[in-house]
C-alpha cells in the first residue's frame, strides 16, 4: 500500500491510542510537523508569555534577546523528543518506562497530567475572553463553548489535530502580520528598542519564560510525529518540529513584548481585548477574536489529547496491557476537559499572576525528566527499545527502575535552592540577585548523573529495536 493510499484509508476518528503504530499504518509528511507546531505557537498564550518579560520589569531589547535564547535552548530539547516519534512509533510518555519502569513511569506522567490541566485551563480563560467578545456573551459562557469544541477535536484525534494545525497556521500568519503592521503604525519601534537597561534577573527571566514554554512540549511532542514512517530522517524531524515551534513562539512573544511596552499598564487583566484592540474595531476586531479562539483550539486540543495519552499510560501500566477503547477515550477526554474547564471558571479573574508562577514552576519537574529521557535514548539505549516489554511489569524494564527514579528525584531537589517564583523561592535566589538558575541546574545535573549510573546497563539493551509480533510481518 502506498503512503498516499494509506493516508486516505485512515478513519477520521483515530483508532490507535498509546499502542505501537505498525509500519503499514504510518503516514504523513514532515511539513505537517512544521505547520502543527507553528500553528500551536501562533496564539494568544504565547503572546502573553512574551509580554510577561516586560510586564515584570524587563526592557524591550534585552527581553527580545533573552526570549530568543530561551527558544533556541528549549526548542532544541523539544525537537530532540520529537525525533523519537518516527523511530519508536510510540507516544512520548510511555517510552519513559524504559528509564523509570512500567510502574515507576507513573511518577513523571502524573506530573505531566497536572501540566496539561494547567495549560488547558489557562488557554481556556483566554479563549473564553475571545469567544465572549465575538458572540457578545459572558467570558464564562465563552469558556464553556470553547470546552465543547475541544472535546470534539480531541475525540477525533491525530488526523483532526494536524488538520486544525494547518488551518491555524494560515490564520495565525495572516493575523500576526496584520497585528505587527498595526504596531509599526501606532508606535515607534526604534524608540522602544533604544530602551536598554540590562539586568541579569530580567534577562534570565525572559530566557526562562521561553525555555519553559518550549520544554513543556517535550512530554507530548513525539505523540504527533509517531505516525511518520520509521525511515523518516531524525534530523529532518528535529528541524521540522523545532523550527515550527521556535519560529511560531518567538513571533508571538515578540508581539507580546511590543504590545506590553506600549500598553501603559492596560495589558494585565484584559489581555485578549487589548491585543485585538491594536488591530481595530468592528468586523476587523471580530475576525481577530475568531483568530484568537481558533488559534487556541490547536494547542488546547494538544494538551487535552496529551492528557488522555498520559492517563491511559498510567492505567495501562498497572493493568498490564496498552489498548484503550473508543468509549474509554471519550470518558477520559470528558473528565480532562471538564476538570480544566472548572479550573478556568474558578481562576479566570487572577489569570496573569498565576500563569507566570505556573509556567516557571513547571521547569522544576520537566527539565529533569527531559534530561533522563534524552540521555537514555541518545547515549544509552540508542533507539534500541523492547516495545512489547513496555507493557509487561515482569519484563525487561521491571516495575520500578530505581536508578532512573532516584536521578529524577535528585534533579528536582537540586533545583529547590535556586527557584524564584511566587509559589516558592529558594534560599540561594537572594544571593544571586534574584536570578533563577534552577532550570539550568536541573538540565545539567540529572544528565550527568544518569549517564554515569546508566552507562553500565547499556549492554543490557537489545541489539536492535524489538517490535510487537503482529508488527514484524
Amino acid at each position: 500500500m502506498t503512503q498516499a493510499n494509506a493516508s486516505r484509508s485512515k478513519p477520521l476518528i483515530e483508532r490507535r491510542s498509546i499502542d505501537y503504530i505498525p509500519e503499514n499504518e504510518r503516514h504523513g509528511r514532515l511539513y505537517s510537523q512544521f505547520t502543527l507546531w507553528l500553528g500551536a505557537n501562533l496564539q494568544i498564550t504565547a503572546i502573553v508569555t512574551g509580554a510577561l518579560a516586560v510586564v515584570l520589569g524587563g526592557d524591550v531589547f534585552w527581553s527580545l534577546i533573552g526570549l530568543l535564547l530561551g527558544q533556541l535552548v528549549g526548542g532544541a530539547v523539544m525537537a530532540l523528543h520529537a525525533a523519537q516519534g518516527p523511530k519508536l512509533g510510540l507516544p512520548q510518555m510511555i517510552s519513559s518506562r524504559v528509564q523509570f519502569g512500567v510502574y515507576g513511569a507513573a511518577i513523571p506522567i502524573a506530573l505531566v497530567c497536572l501540566m496539561y490541566l494547567g495549560f488547558t485551563a489557562t488557554g481556556t480563560v483566554l479563549s473564553g475572553q475571545a469567544i465572549g467578545q465575538l458572540l457578545s456573551v459572558s467570558d464564562s459562557a465563552g469558556i464553556l463553548i470553547f470546552a465543547g469544541v475541544i472535546v470534539l477535536a480531541t475525540v477525533f484525534g491525530y488526523r483532526m489535530i494536524h488538520w486544525i494545525g494547518r488551518v491555524a497556521s494560515v490564520l495565525g500568519i495572516i493575523a500576526f502580520v496584520y497585528l505587527f503592521s498595526r504596531i509599526m503604525v501606532i508606535s515607534d519601534i526604534s524608540q522602544l528598542l533604544e530602551n536598554r537597561h540590562f539586568t541579569w534577573a530580567s534577562f534570565l527571566l525572559a530566557v526562562s519564560l521561553s525555555a519553559s514554554w518550549q520544554i513543556s512540549f517535550g512530554p507530548y511532542v513525539a505523540d504527533y510525529s509517531r505516525y511518520l514512517p520509521s525511515n523518516t530522517s531524525s534530523f529532518k524531524t528535529f528541524l521540522a518540529a523545532g523550527l515550527g515551534s521556535v519560529v511560531g513562539a518567538q513571533a508571538s512573544m515578540v508581539l507580546g513584548v511590543f504590545a506590553a511596552a506600549i500598553a501603559n499598564g492596560q495589558f494585565s487583566g484584559r489581555e485578549v481585548a487589548y491585543i485585538v484592540g491594536l488591530g481595530g474595531t468592528g468586523a476587523t476586531a471580530a475576525l481577530l477574536y475568531f483568530s484568537v479562539a481558533f488559534g487556541k483550539v490547536t494547542i488546547s486540543t494538544l494538551n487535552s489529547y496529551g492528557s488522555f495519552m498520559c492517563i491511559a499510560t498510567i492505567i495501562s501500566g498497572f493493568r498490564g496491557h496498552i489498548e484503550v477503547t473508543r468509549r474509554q477515550r471519550l470518558f477520559f477526554v470528558l473528565a480532562i476537559v471538564g476538570a480544566s474547564t472548572l479550573i478556568a471558571l474558578l481562576g479566570q479573574h487572577s489569570f496573569l499572576a498565576a500563569f507566570k508562577s505556573f509556567i516557571l514552576f513547571l521547569l522544576t519537574f520537566f527539565v529533569p525528566w527531559s534530561a533522563v529521557n534524552l540521555v537514555d535514548y541518545y547515549f544509552i539505549t540508542k533507539e534500541r527499545y523492547d516495545v512489547p516489554a513496555l507493557g509487561n511489569p515482569n519484563g525487561r524494564y521491571g516495575r520500578w527502575n530505581m536508578p532512573g527514579i532516584i536521578v529524577y528525584t535528585i534533579g528536582v531537589l537540586v533545583q529547590m535552592p535556586f527557584i524564584s517564583t511566587k509559589l516558592y523561592t529558594g534560599p540561594m535566589v537572594a544571593h544571586l540577585g534574584g536570578v533563577d538558575l534552577s532550570w539550568i541546574i536541573g538540565l545539567v545535573v540529572p544528565s550527568v548523573l544518569y549517564y554515569l549510573v546508566a552507562r553500565r546497563k547499556a549492554a543490557d539493551a537489545p541489539a536492535q529495536m524489538i517490535l510487537p509480533q503482529s508488527s514484524q510481518s
